[in-house]
């Protein structure tokens, strides 16, 4: 189920963008401390490294990831996820605006 709706949270006013405005994001943390990231990725094919695993989730929109290591391009649409590995990498091709969230593990 996609999530529609993200209550009882603090938002980071300020917006972290990215790859000349390709992407653009917005931190969010909730009241257990747990961050996410909510954003936009405009048509593009870029590539993203990872500190941390995370888990995107598309909220609409949809793209085609690759993660590091394989070849494989995969879809990802509205109510779909894909996980990356912590301390990786991670292409995206975008065809129109992807929406999603970041979640950190």
């Amino acid at each position: 189920m996609t999530t529609q709706q993200i209550s009882n949270i603090s938002v980071t006013t300020k917006a972290n963008v990215y790859f000349d405005g390709k992407c653009i994001s917005h931190g969010i943390t909730y009241p257990d401390s747990t961050k996410k990231s909510v954003g936009v990725i405009l048509p593009s094919t870029l590539t993203f490294n990872t500190g941390v695993a995370e888990i995107m989730e598309c909220v609409a929109g949809s793209c085609e990831y690759k993660l590091a290591g394989t070849d494989a391009w995969v879809k990802s649409s509205e109510g779909e996820k894909f996980n990356v590995p912590g301390d990786s990498k991670f292409d995206i091709r975008v065809t129109e605006p992807y929406h999603y969230i970041c979640h950190f593990e």
